[in-house]
């Protein structure tokens, strides 16, 4: 997936567990239960995920400098106020239990191997290419930019449901 996807998935998720609205976490409030949610799935997606400071700022309609704030701030707020700890072990757990459930690759060869054999197709002349990364794995997809979204559609569904992925266009 996409890191734009990735965050969705962990927003959907952070509503869901949280109780509130989806999409809501994008909202210009400054409810308490949705500061929190919103530092929370923002934190979680910095330093487990690795998503890009601006994907997280533009997915929360915020600027780019909120996510040092609930970076720096995360420390402090876990010690210090209850209802933070609280809705963070929530949805860290959550996300946790999702996460443990999605196998990584372990070799190059064994991930581009599965991709082709599930109608991943690389072409010969190609224009553009796909790094699929999987936990401390990964390897390019060669393709053309007329069909680079035919690719990425064809390694989403091939890894979806039981692989924690990534895709980078390059």
């Amino acid at each position: 997936m996409t890191e734009e996807l990735n965050f969705k998935a962990l927003c959907d998720l952070t509503t869901k567990v949280m109780g509130l609205e989806k999409d809501s976490l994008a909202l210009k409030t400054r409810k308490k239960e949705v500061q929190l949610a919103r530092a929370s799935a923002s934190y979680i997606a910095l330093t487990e995920e690795n998503i890009s400071r601006k994907v997280i700022a533009d997915a929360l309609n915020r600027d780019r400098t909120a996510t040092y704030h609930y970076q720096t701030s995360h420390k402090k707020r876990l010690n210090k106020c209850p209802k933070y700890r609280n809705a963070f072990t929530k949805i860290f757990k959550a996300y946790k239990d999702i996460d443990g459930e999605k196998d990584i690759f372990v070799s190059k060869r064994h991930m581009k191997n599965y991709l082709l054999q599930n109608k991943v197709v690389e072409s010969k002349n190609s224009d553009l290419k796909l790094e699929v990364i999987s936990g401390k794995v990964s390897c390019i997809i060669n393709t053309t930019y007329f069909d680079f979204s035919n690719q990425i559609k064809n390694i989403n569904i091939a890894l979806e449901d039981n692989y924690h992925y990534t895709i980078k266009i390059i």
